[in-house]
């Protein structure tokens, strides 16, 4: 990925309707960026905390992919949610929404050409890998990080998305149920990769950066060798086109 392209990146923060409920995501999308990367949040942990979002920004550097920052639920079940937990521990309930969601970004202009990969963390993890295994035509690659995998083996061995799974040294619970999982996926494009001395927050310094360049190189592997339909790429790069002409004028004005 050119590091010029990278400097010219498209923010937007979109509503996606799903039957009766609203949700709001943020997308941003580099300059022909390689696949884009939907960030499947666990529990507590919202689309714009400050952890979350470096990442993005780590793996739209590395990687040259777009990123997808969604909040799965509306204020009112997060409200809801942080008495009961009943919809953010709902695997079931996050993979329903996950899925109208990547369908609602396969039919919007700006990303409908970029292959998706899921980034999920602990019960977003295997929401993550559920909802990649339901469809296996959309999703290019998973990048699990502290999955709780309480899949069933059915819906482990049913996964045909090429999967990386990333725990931490210090998580053994983690390890153990991680390594179940690898050995239920029936194809050979996955992987388990421990990071060494750090827990399960990952919160140990170097962690996100070892984080990111692992789920870097997984993504690079597996979303930039896709084509894609011109339609939407045509829309994106004439956004891109008529953004750099603008920059381009404003230059010339300000030389006069």
């Amino acid at each position: 990925m050119n590091s010029t392209a990278l400097n010219y990146v498209e923010e937007k923060i979109v509503s996606i309707e799903l039957d009766s409920v609203r949700l709001q995501a943020e997308i941003v999308l580099p300059l022909a960026c390689q696949g884009m990367v939907v960030f499947v949040h666990s529990s507590g942990v919202g689309s714009y905390s400050t952890r979350n979002r470096y990442l993005a920004h780590l793996l739209r550097k590395t990687a040259g992919v777009a990123t997808v920052q969604i909040d799965l639920l509306t204020p009112q079940e997060e409200a809801i949610d942080l008495r009961s937990k009943h919809c953010s521990s709902n695997v079931q309930f996050l993979v329903k929404r996950l899925t109208a969601a990547t369908n609602w970004l396969l039919d919007y202009p700006l990303t409908s050409h970029l292959k998706i990969g899921y980034f999920g963390e602990q019960t977003g993890a295997d929401a993550a890998l559920l909802a990649a295994a339901e469809n296996k035509s959309a999703v290019g690659a998973v990048v699990s990080c502290s999955g709780k995998n309480c899949l069933t083996q059915d819906a482990l061995s049913r996964l045909q998305t090429p999967s990386l799974l990333i725990v931490g040294e210090n998580d053994l619970p983690a390890i153990t149920t991680n390594q179940d999982a690898v050995e239920q996926i029936q194809i050979t494009d996955k992987e388990l990769k421990i990071i060494p001395n750090v827990g399960r927050q990952f919160k140990e310094t170097g962690a996100i950066e070892e984080i990111a360049r692992l789920a870097s190189h997984w993504f690079k592997q597996y979303l930039s060798s896709v084509s894609y339909p011109q339609s939407g790429a045509n829309v994106y790069k004439s956004l891109y086109r008529d953004r750099a002409n603008t920059q381009i004028n404003q230059q010339i004005t300000t030389i006069k």
